[in-house]
């Protein structure tokens, strides 16, 4: 096992009619900032609820966070901060809205160009405000981490950063809240969970039996209840059980430890970026290429992953590697996401793009090991197509 630090400050609040403990757990005093997404917290009536809690508080509030939050939405409502002295933030809604309150909170007391944090990933933040989540999407895990992914529409560049200062102090994670998602964002919450257990299991072994086990049991839980979930979207079970997965794959815990991977989301981030496809879609698109082009690498976990998560035990080592493969795409294929390239329209010219992309970000060198080039990500994506 590698050395870590594990730090996780998020209180979690989690269960049906949760939402008015908001009140209970941000400062009286306060001057909030209430951050979201388009209609769908309104309609939903998570707004209503939200500002009920808030009745006692001072507030404002700050729509149209995008899908992929961009920097520009995002420095309208820093705008909105500093004019109204806000020192509080409560992001109300999926990963992107958290994240792009995640960015507002580093921002705001932020000295010089805004998109010098995501430059630096977040290394050169001193500050930022406190957030707090209610969470209406699961996905991302944005609720339990200090990760923010932001888009500069302007440039078509898609950064992340990281800090501790970024943690949500509390989030509340009411189950009932996903029951209007579609069928694709519930499909897309599952699948993005099902890559981030991936990009910190699939690697190479490193004797972390517990997070190996962990991991395991998150995955197949996730084989368990994805095809179900989207067809039973008011299903309780069913929700309790993805919403917790979902920040429990991206919380640190599994990751601990660990060699972690993260070519996967590099790559599908500049997916994202130059063609708008939705994060959780880029990362399916990609993700079998992927291990199929770094089996070499990967192949002692590939094989666990094949017996322990897939429970196939005959054939050659190739054989049970392409074959817990082709499960992995077929299950994604089973919730309505291609798991290739092939149909967003994208061609050779297009790989040469993303292949800039990366280029231009430093993405030169991915991966556990350091051995992502721009040649094997080349490989990677021609085998997607």
């Amino acid at each position: 096992m590698l050395n870590f630090e594990f730090y996780n400050p998020t209180k979690i609040i989690f269960g049906k009619g949760t939402v008015p403990q908001i009140a209970n757990n941000i400062p009286k005093t306060a001057k909030i900032l209430v951050l979201y997404g388009g209609s769908s917290a309104e309609k939903t009536g998570t707004l209503k609820e939200v500002r009920t809690a808030l009745t006692d508080h001072q507030f404002e509030e700050f729509g149209g966070i995008e899908a992929n939050p961009t920097f520009e939405t995002l420095m309208r409502a820093v705008d909105v901060v500093r004019s109204n002295n806000i020192d509080y933030l409560l992001a109300v809604g999926g990963g992107s809205v958290v994240d792009g309150t995640k960015f507002v909170a580093a921002a705001a007391d932020f000295e010089g160009d805004a998109w010098d944090i995501l430059k630096t990933h977040g290394q050169n933040i001193t500050s930022a405000l406190p957030i707090g989540v209610v969470l209406t999407v699961p996905a991302t895990g944005s609720e339990m981490n200090s990760f923010s992914v932001i888009t500069k529409a302007s440039t078509s560049e898609k950064l992340g950063l990281s800090s501790p200062l970024v943690f949500p102090k509390f989030s509340v994670l009411d189950p009932t809240k996903a029951y209007t998602l579609s069928e694709k964002q519930i499909a897309n919450g599952v699948a993005d969970s099902f890559v981030h257990i991936l990009e910190q299991y699939l690697t190479y072994p490193s004797e972390a039996l517990a997070q190996d086990r962990f991991s395991e049991g998150l995955l197949v839980s996730l084989i368990d209840i994805g095809p179900r979930i989207v067809k039973d979207r008011e299903n309780y079970d069913l929700q309790s059980n993805l919403m917790w997965i979902a920040t429990l794959a991206l919380n640190g815990l599994i990751g601990a430890g660990v060699p972690q991977d993260w070519s996967t989301h590099m790559i599908g981030h500049e997916l994202t970026a130059r063609y708008h496809i939705d994060h959780a879609r880029t990362l399916v698109s990609i993700l079998p290429a992927v291990l199929r082009v770094r089996k070499e690498s990967k192949r002692l976990k590939l094989l666990q992953f094949a017996e322990r998560v897939w429970g196939i035990h005959e054939g050659t080592d190739d054989e049970r590697i392409e074959a817990a493969i082709e499960k992995t795409a077929a299950f994604f294929e089973a919730l309505g996401i291609p798991a290739s390239l092939r149909s967003y329209e994208i061609d050779e010219a297009g790989v040469d793009a993303i292949i800039t992309q990366l280029e231009q970000h430093n993405m030169v060198a991915l991966g556990e090991k350091q051995d992502v080039t721009l040649d094997v990500s080349r490989k990677i994506l021609v085998e997607s197509l």
